[in-house]
């Protein structure tokens, strides 16, 4: 993957976020088991990452998660789209989910440029267009393939959202639920 950086940069941008998001928007953020499937979790006011991801991983679900959270405390109907368990939806409900699922990563291209993270930018794109083919595949099919299976580099480029002002509220656990 040519838009991936090293370990190293990834751990340093996880310090980075992880003290901003907990500083700037008062969401606390743990290292943990996470319940099994999931590797990371949400409840509105608290992102939970997973002890045994990869650095790569980890900064994903922290970014991905808070995108999440301002959802979930901005618009009643995306936390219940988000906690919804999805059965052989329609293609107007992945079409529901795809765009949740892209507002969420342009969160999180806001944030990671609140942090002066910039370099991420083209990997997030295509983290992010990976994460939702996945999801899409195992919505359709009930299958769950290897993740990587459905990566590609070089996808349009996320533009940034801007980030509502909100108070976290906790509501449940992602677990309580569904798949995000």
């Amino acid at each position: 993957m040519s838009s991936r950086p090293t370990d190293d940069r990834f751990r340093e941008v996880y310090s980075l976020l992880e003290a901003h998001i907990e500083r700037r928007y008062g969401i606390a953020v743990t290292i943990s088991d996470v319940t099994d499937p999931f590797t990371g979790d949400l409840d509105g006011a608290e992102i939970k990452i997973d002890y045994e991801n990869d650095a790569e991983g980890a900064v994903f679900l922290l970014i991905h998660l808070f995108g999440h959270t301002v959802q979930w405390n901005v618009r009643p109907a995306d936390r219940e789209l988000g906690t919804r368990a999805q059965v052989n939806p329609s293609e107007e409900t992945l079409a529901a989910l795809e765009a949740y699922e892209r507002e969420a990563c342009e969160f999180s291209l806001t944030l990671l440029h609140d942090c002066d993270v910039h370099d991420l930018d083209a990997w997030l794109s295509d983290y992010s267009n990976c994460d939702f083919a996945y999801l899409r595949h195992f919505y359709k099919t009930g299958e769950k393939r290897a993740f990587r299976d459905f990566w590609r580099d070089g996808t349009p480029v996320l533009a940034p959202r801007a980030v509502p002002e909100f108070t976290p509220e906790r509501w449940k656990a992602r677990w309580d639920g569904v798949v995000v």
